[in-house]
């Protein structure tokens, strides 16, 4: 039984551009619609899994007054029939007709397990529900449709029903933080948004009446081409205006400017109610309004605006503070409407790194006998001569990273680490090295000054090494490097910071990865998925397989590059690692603690695997090569053509 969770949608700027830019397929002179949607807190909980037919139960208490179980054949005709019929699960059999047209599925069980999203209200409670049943057949048929492929069955599945919902309305499908979505004709564009600070959001549903069919089919009537000068206003409002609106508000996010994203918000509802509100009278929207101007309202508040096709149906503020958002919570409901909170937090940036030391090195033996592998040195391009670790550090200080966990074997190995980092040379050796030379061994120093250390006793897999730096994590990102491979940037970022550049676009757990040949996969993990940009950089990753044999990664793990051609892709070696996999981790130690097996490993992959199937994998292809030093044949590669 897979358990999933798809929340609504609030769009916070930009609304009715959706549709408003798709007509460029008509008239080149509109602008490409732009919105910023984020999901929210609240959304349905499900549990699925594969069945004959088609069918949907529901143990949520929330919708107990208007739920009825609901079944059908996988039979086109009749799926599409309920679509038309407007029934309460219409929108899931529109989905679900498609996937049988297209995808020749098979049946899916939907188990309703939690609904915490108002419906009718704004939210998009209908395409939530429509990304549930496309995620459900995408997961449990392995389709291999990256988000945006998900969301776009959910459009064009609600499309089968008697709703015209815009395009923005699935953005429910990229989980709860902001996306800039650009919409050009048919193409849809949808970038991940910073935010600086936290920004406390409140909406709340008027509970009062809008009539969405007529605002639409009203707006519409002043495209493609704009014949009065009113029309004129409303293609300015919602291209060139909006677009400004919209850039500003991104680098008020972005800079953690609350005050003047507020102050947006207000504007945004001023040309709104200027431009747009007189081109149909079903926005005319005394509640909203008195809503927005009551006084005992604006000390809470840095602005505020209304929601989705607008109208009397939702509202929304940005406040203040924490304090604020809950005291206008308070308030809102008090007056007899339904508020909800959306808290935006900020990516926190990695600023701690993990590198497990702890191996033998049995495979470089006998120079282990005396030297950790990490210690080994290796020429670079600067003339120097450094060890391993030394490299790695500098490139994660170099990255930002601020304080580094190394995972030991013993106490005893920690001398060869403060002998390196700790002891200053003698006045002797000092005087002997070079100005420069002199200079880089503060630079040494430095570096012993950020370096922690844990250890591992029990030599019981790579992520129980890991898993013993989970009181230096503290429940924060830590970006984590391997002990024997190195890095060298084809950019002017090393690669862990292009790697934390890109966690800090998707906020979720990350691995770097690089193509390598179908005759090595037998070597190797192997990570399988969808491209989710047009570049091939940023991989959806669906499946994790470790050493799979070449006809089995040639049939089912390649992923298709710009020319079509299959490519197979490993670890490079540098992974993000989220809470929730120290999380697993721990619970993965106590199930082999409980069964008395003290010999199994504990295994990083298997702990990764787990989280990517609950909340998602990202693989990010960096511009970079590594070199493995882990053995005799790679050691031997590394020193000769690292430095190049």
């Amino acid at each position: 039984m897979l358990k999933l969770f798809v929340p609504g949608r609030l769009c916070l700027f930009g609304e009715h551009t959706d549709w408003a830019g798709h007509y460029r397929t008509m008239n080149a002179d509109i602008l490409p619609g732009a919105s910023i949607v984020t999901g929210i807190e609240q959304g349905i909980y499900a549990e699925v899994e594969k069945s004959t037919i088609f069918e949907m139960h529901s143990d949520a208490a929330e919708l107990s007054d208007v739920w009825r179980d609901f079944s059908c054949r996988m039979s086109e005709q009749e799926l599409k029939r309920v679509a038309k019929s407007g029934s309460f699960f219409s929108y899931c059999a529109g989905v679900v007709s498609y996937m049988l047209e297209w995808y020749k599925v098979g049946g899916v069980r939907i188990r309703i397990t939690g609904m915490t999203l108002p419906m009718k209200s704004g939210l998009s409670s209908s395409a939530a529900i429509c990304v549930l049943v496309a995620r459900a057949f995408n997961i449990l048929y392995h389709l291999n449709l990256n988000t945006l492929g998900e969301m776009n069955i959910a459009y064009l599945g609600e499309l089968r029903t008697s709703s015209r919902c815009g395009r923005l309305d699935q953005a429910c499908a990229f989980g709860v933080k902001p996306n800039l979505m650009t919409f050009d004709g048919d193409e849809i564009e949808v970038k991940p948004l910073t935010v600086k600070k936290t920004l406390y959001w409140v909406f709340a549903d008027l509970c009062a009446e809008k009539d969405t069919i007529k605002i639409l089919s009203d707006l519409n009537k002043a495209y493609p081409f704009a014949t009065t000068e009113g029309e004129q206003n409303l293609h300015k409002a919602l291209g060139e205006w909006n677009h400004d609106i919209v850039e500003k508000a991104i680098k008020c996010m972005a800079t953690g400017d609350a005050e003047s994203l507020g102050q947006l918000m207000t504007h945004a509802e001023e040309m709104f109610d200027e431009y747009i509100a007189p081109m149909s009278p079903a926005l005319w929207a005394p509640k909203l309004h008195e809503v927005l101007h009551d006084p005992n309202i604006q000390p809470m508040i840095w602005g505020g605006k209304g929601v989705g096709s607008h109208g009397d149906g939702s509202v929304q503020f940005l406040a203040r503070s924490a304090e604020d958002q809950q005291q206008l919570l308070e308030y809102l409901n008090a007056q007899g409407m339904k508020a909800y909170s959306l808290t935006l937090h900020p990516v926190h940036t990695v600023r701690k790194a993990i590198i497990p030391v702890a191996g033998f090195g049995t495979r470089l033996y006998p120079a282990t006998r005396s030297l950790k592998k990490d210690f080994f040195p290796i020429p670079c391009s600067d003339g120097m001569v450094r060890p391993v670790i030394l490299i790695l550090l500098e490139e994660l200080v170099k990255s930002g990273v601020e304080e580094i966990c190394l995972v030991l074997g013993s106490e005893e190995e920690r001398i060869q680490y403060t002998d390196f980092f700790e002891r200053q040379l003698s006045e002797e050796h000092l005087r002997k090295l070079n100005k420069e030379a002199q200079e880089y061994e503060n630079r040494i120093l430095d570096l012993g000054k950020r370096l922690h250390y844990v250890y591992q006793h029990e030599k019981r897999g790579f992520g129980h090494a890991v898993f013993q730096a989970v009181e230096f994590a503290n429940n924060e990102p830590v970006l984590l490097l391997l002990g024997d491979t190195l890095y060298r940037s084809q950019s002017n970022k090393p690669c862990a910071l292009q790697l934390i550049e890109q966690y800090e676009r998707y906020n979720q757990l990350m691995v770097s990865i690089h193509p390598i040949p179908l005759a090595e996969v037998s070597h190797y993990g192997i990570l399988s998925g969808v491209w989710e940009d047009k570049e091939n950089m940023h991989l959806n990753v669906s499946v994790m397989n470790e050493k799979p044999k070449a006809s089995y990664a040639e049939e089912f793990l390649g992923v298709r590059n710009k020319e079509g051609e299959k490519e197979y892709y490993s670890v490079f070696g540098q992974y993000i690692l989220t809470p929730e996999v120290f999380a697993q981790l721990d619970e993965d130690i106590k199930k082999a603690d409980e069964e008395g097996d003290k010999t199994r490993e504990i295994e990083l992959t298997a702990a990764l695997e787990a989280v990517r199937q609950k909340s998602g994998m990202m693989g990010i292809r960096l511009k970079g090569t590594m070199y493995d030093m882990g053995n005799p044949t790679a050691l031997r590669n590394c020193v000769r053509y690292f430095s190049r």
